[in-house]
């Protein structure tokens, strides 16, 4: 069975009182003793990832949450992880316990998760026991217990709505049947026997839109472009060979990289874009903070942790200092900060990329992630963003 990468799935949250029927609807709707169930309150310490296929919704991730009334300062300490959960949500689950319904406090959790924009719905659980109220007009009543109401469950899911849908990795950008050539180094940091994760989706989005893919390390480019009848329509490259590829390819192929392609998918390319343009006014004892969405063993090269700061010292000349975090946990307070640097976000969801960018521009802190910014340190910025859509349209209408 295909197994969708989490940073694809769409992220579904179940938030509620302690005891409401959280991990009993988790279990429900995976059909699978996935949360620990108790009657004991506070069960569930931090957030639970289950991911899932839901038929009709698709691949997904059900996020299982402590209770928002959770008390003392480990309470305290659950219910800030929880509200976490929200920058990385597409579709919020309010569950409630239908034998005492909502009150003022939940109400206006419901509230300020609308005024977010979040999908919600909210469950009406515990339906099938002596006493409960009936169902608001907006809720859906189930039974997590006895698997009462999924089916409609999973049907409103189904028409929930996410946010703004995010633009496909080639839309725009290649037409069936266009020949496509793919630049995938082999080095100490790729992973042996695979490919990276967004060289692996960018090959099969190209293999679904019908668009014929070569793939080649980067000295094999000009047997590539000799063995190919007409220039490739695109080139996508890795960002840490940029230099060696642009000097390699004729400056009429249209040229970018894997990690512009997801800036673009997962995030705001042009907010991006804008971050590395800033590094040029960086000054010295600056402090930079450098962000990674996954954890991994680093390489005595590492991408993150050493070449990113030796370019940002070599292109701008000054002193500066860097810090790191990486995986779920992000820095809350970025205005100590002159730049964030941020990985190529594979591994988290759109929402979640575009809630850390919303989080730097709240601080008036530039950021960037690590594709633009060795496009700009080796000079070929315009170059690679060149052939994306709506930059190309931003530059048309600039000039009119």
């Amino acid at each position: 069975m295909e197994l969708s990468p989490r940073g694809v799935r769409t992220h579904i949250a179940l938030f509620g009182k302690r005891n409401a029927g959280k991990s009993s609807l988790i279990n429900a709707l995976t059909g699978q003793n996935t949360a620990i169930v108790s009657d004991q309150k506070g069960t569930t310490t931090d957030p639970v990832y289950k991911s899932m296929e839901l038929f009709p919704l698709g691949p997904c991730v059900l996020i299982d949450t402590a209770g928002l009334d959770d008390t003392g300062d480990l309470g305290d300490l659950r219910k800030e992880k929880s509200l976490e959960v929200l920058g990385r949500t597409d579709i919020v689950l309010y569950v409630a316990d239908a034998g005492t319904g909502l009150d003022k406090s939940e109400e206006s959790f419901l509230e300020q998760l609308r005024q977010r924009g979040l999908p919600v719905i909210l469950v009406w659980n515990k339906t099938d026991l002596p006493g409960s109220a009936p169902p608001p007009q907006n809720a859906v009543a189930v039974s997590a217990q006895i698997g009462q109401g999924m089916l409609q469950l999973i049907e409103n899911l189904s028409h929930a709505k996410p946010g703004a849908k995010a633009p496909g990795l080639l839309d725009g950008l290649v037409m069936p049947g266009d020949v496509v050539l793919l630049v995938t180094p082999i080095d100490a940091s790729a992973p042996k026997g695979r490919l990276i994760l967004p060289q692996q989706q960018v090959l099969r989005a190209l293999l679904e839109l019908g668009a014929p893919a070569l793939v080649v390390q980067p000295k094999e480019i000009p047997q590539a472009l000799a063995a190919l009848a007409h220039p490739p329509a695109l080139v996508i490259t890795d960002s840490q060979v940029f230099k060696e590829v642009a000097n390699l390819l004729p400056s009429a192929i249209p040229l970018t990289s894997f990690s512009i392609l997801f800036a673009r998918a997962k995030g705001d390319l042009q907010e991006l874009a804008a971050g590395a343009r800033a590094i040029a006014r960086l000054k010295d004892n600056d402090r930079i903070l450098i962000a990674e969405a996954c954890t991994h063993h680093r390489q005595e090269d590492d991408i993150g942790k050493v070449k990113i700061p030796r370019w940002l010292r070599e292109k701008t000349g000054k002193q500066l200092e860097f810090e790191f975090c990486s995986g779920l946990t992000y820095t809350k307070d970025l205005r100590e900060y002159a730049l964030v640097v941020h990985c190529g976000a594979c591994m988290i969801n759109r929402t979640e990329m575009l809630h850390r960018i919303e989080q730097a521009q709240n601080c008036q802190v530039p950021i960037v992630n690590y594709g633009v910014l060795i496009a700009y340190v080796t000079g070929i910025l315009d170059r690679v963003l060149q052939p994306i859509p709506e930059i190309q349209k931003q530059e048309e209408f600039c000039h009119a």
